[in-house]
């Protein structure tokens, strides 16, 4: 298990994290915020590579979320960003719609899985509207995903279903992320294969120490 580095520096060949947990009612303090923490908690098992988190909680302002993930690519120099909450299909519900505004290229599988996982559960996980987009500027890159609100449900998005032997039922979205990392020019990502096993083609593979 790694932890999160401490260090404020900003280099692109340290691996940047955003969290960023869209609600109402968390970000005006009417009950505490759960969607950053359980992000926190599964990264720490799932990553073996050092990295940096940055975290916001901001309302479902489509303004606020638009500036906040510009910010978070473009400044902080993020290198995946995670949303959480803001995807459904309530007039409040507007965080697909900035994800989109700020890209440059749209990776609509990554939505398309979550909702096959969480379909395994219930038949209102077609209403999700969960993306992933890639962020571009002149020297820089990201992948921003939408996740669901809830701890269990963010958790089985990102890790996958297995059976009780510890078979894969169906595959976790994260098992792609550190590929495409490394095709948008990020640092090279490993993770705990227990937690989540990392694809790549055997020509994108490396030896590390």
């Amino acid at each position: 298990m790694t932890s999160p580095t401490t260090s404020n520096a900003v280099a692109d060949d340290v691996l940047v994290i955003g969290l960023v947990s869209v609600s109402d009612r968390a970000s005006g303090g009417v009950y505490e915020d759960k969607g950053i923490p359980a992000l926190n908690d599964w990264l720490a098992s799932a990553l073996t590579t050092p990295y940096r988190i940055e975290t916001r909680l901001i309302p479902d302002e489509r303004a606020a979320i638009e500036a906040t993930l510009i910010e978070l690519v473009d400044t902080a120099r993020c290198h995946l960003v995670l949303t959480t909450g803001g995807t459904g299909p309530s007039r409040r519900d507007v965080t697909p719609e900035a994800t989109l505004a700020v890209a440059t290229k749209e990776m609509p599988g990554f939505g398309e899985q979550m909702r096959q996982i969480s379909l395994r559960f219930v038949p209102t996980a077609i209403l999700s509207r969960q993306t992933a987009v890639i962020r571009e500027t002149a020297d820089h890159a990201a992948l921003i995903m939408n996740l669901p609100g809830q701890p269990k449900s963010i958790k089985e998005t990102l890790e996958g279903l297995k059976d009780d032997a510890g078979a894969t039922i169906v595959g976790g979205i994260f098992a792609a992320v550190p590929y495409c990392i490394d095709l948008i020019g990020g640092p090279y990502m490993e993770t705990n294969p227990a937690v989540s096993q990392t694809f790549r083609p055997k020509s994108a593979l490396r030896k590390t120490p």
